[in-house]
């Protein structure tokens, strides 16, 4: 019996990296009947797997040579090295969701098969509608080797009840007065501090340890980790120590932004603003304040916008390649990529819309989702990745420690960051 099936029992192997290389053998000739594909993702919730394996099972029904269609949930802390070791050991799934930061290996390394081609050929899957700001993390040359299923934008809520109790300004009247940008969103947060005791601005998932999160910020200042090749640290550069020079004087200061140790949850009422990507709204639900959307403030580089991403892609030691490809083709053409926008916001133009990401969004009116949300996914720039990302996140994280004190030296620090991490972005 052919049928569409998901993994519930997936045992985390042995959490150890590889450097990820392409198959450089022809090996055995794909099997043209009789096919299993495997997926791995890294959900496992009950309406993400109806709608993948519902889009499975209207595949099958036309192409009988494929006899299942395997999503395979893995858990998310350690989903990169589990997909990692199975294909170390000879098991690699046939298509793999990848998250941003591996995408640099997975892209260098040839471990992603190219998949221009099957895409093009593909009659009505409209490749020219792909964003090519979407795309660009996921092209290898000319070749996009991922698609960009999912391309979320940073955005910042707007609490303003506790606005309007702390005696400042709503979202709307500071986005309308010219107001909305870095410096004003401090100083209300430090009013709102002064005058409720609870926090004014939160970095979601920050929490002075995933400091990649703080892209959100500094690319407001013009500011990057490391140069567009990933050859030189930038973390020394002037417009990031203004920029942590910000973020310092906003913890230590002000008090507009919550030290460290101190936590807040805005969407329980404990924060005037947080900048976070827009799957969060749902959080709001039973919020029981008033809020609002809002583009990520203006930096001294003016207005500018970060994206969260995950691409999929065929493996190229997949033993069914071909069958992988055209698979991929069909979840992700305009029918089906319209469906996915009720989770995971697309890459493609065509429905960069309110009526399609309002399914995926449906506490966002359409003006917060065409003004902030599909400006956000067509310009946004994905947060930092780069190869060897797990040790080079090791090595940032431990050396931006340094800055979260209070006498802290802002521009040693960073040259400190940079000296820890040369060799490896040298390779």
């Amino acid at each position: 019996m052919r049928s569409a099936r998901k993994l519930t029992g997936v045992t985390l192997l042995a959490a150890s990296a590889l450097a990820l290389t392409a198959c450089t053998s022809a090996g055995p000739a794909e099997p043209t009947e009789d096919i299993d594909l495997r997926m791995t993702i890294w959900s496992s919730n009950e309406a993400h797997l109806e709608l993948f394996n519902g889009i499975a099972d209207a595949y099958m029904a036309d192409h009988p040579e494929i006899a299942s269609i395997t999503f395979d949930p893995l858990p998310f802390d350690g989903y990169t090295s589990t997909i990692t070791t199975q294909i170390a050991g000879g098991n690699a799934p046939d298509l793999a969701w990848v998250l941003e930061n591996a995408a640099p290996d997975f892209v260098a390394s040839g471990a992603l098969l190219p998949l221009t081609e099957t895409l093009q050929s593909v009659e009505g899957y409209e490749y020219d509608d792909i964003s090519p700001s979407a795309a660009g993390l996921w092209m290898s040359g000319d070749d996009l080797v991922a698609y960009p299923f999912s391309t979320s934008p940073f955005v910042v809520f707007v609490n303003d009840d506790l606005l309007a109790e702390a005696g400042q300004p709503s979202g709307a009247e500071l986005l309308a007065n010219g107001d909305w940008n870095w410096e004003t969103v401090s100083e209300i947060g430090s009013a709102v501090n002064d005058a409720t005791g609870k926090a004014g601005f939160v970095i979601r998932d920050f929490e002075y340890l995933n400091w990649d999160y703080l892209s959100t910020v500094w690319n407001g200042w013009g500011a990057a980790p490391w140069s567009d090749d990933g050859a030189q640290c930038t973390f020394d550069s002037p417009e990031m120590v203004e920029a942590f020079e910000f973020l310092h004087a906003a913890a230590f200061e002000q008090n507009s932004m919550p030290g460290p140790g101190t936590t807040a949850d805005f969407f329980a009422g404990e924060a005037a603003f947080t900048v976070t990507q827009i799957s969060r709204a749902s959080l709001l639900a039973d919020g029981g304040f008033g809020w609002d959307l809002l583009p990520l403030p203006e930096g001294p580089e003016g207005e500018y916008s970060v994206t969260g991403q995950a691409g999929i892609g065929v493996l190229s030691q997949s033993a069914n390649t071909q069958a992988a490809a055209e698979f991929l083709a069909f979840f992700t053409n305009p029918e089906n990529s319209k469906q996915l926008a009720a989770y995971f916001p697309p890459p493609r133009e065509s429905q960069l819309n309110a009526e399609t990401l309002s399914a995926a969004n449906p506490l966002l009116t359409p003006e917060q989702i065409e003004n902030v949300v599909v400006p956000g996914i067509a310009t946004g720039e994905v947060r930092p990745s780069h190869t060897d990302s797990a040790e080079i996140s090791q090595q940032v994280r431990a050396a931006l420690d340094a800055i979260w004190t209070a006498d802290a030296d802002i521009a040693s620090v960073l040259s400190t960051t940079c000296g820890d991490i040369e060799s490896l972005l040298a390779g």
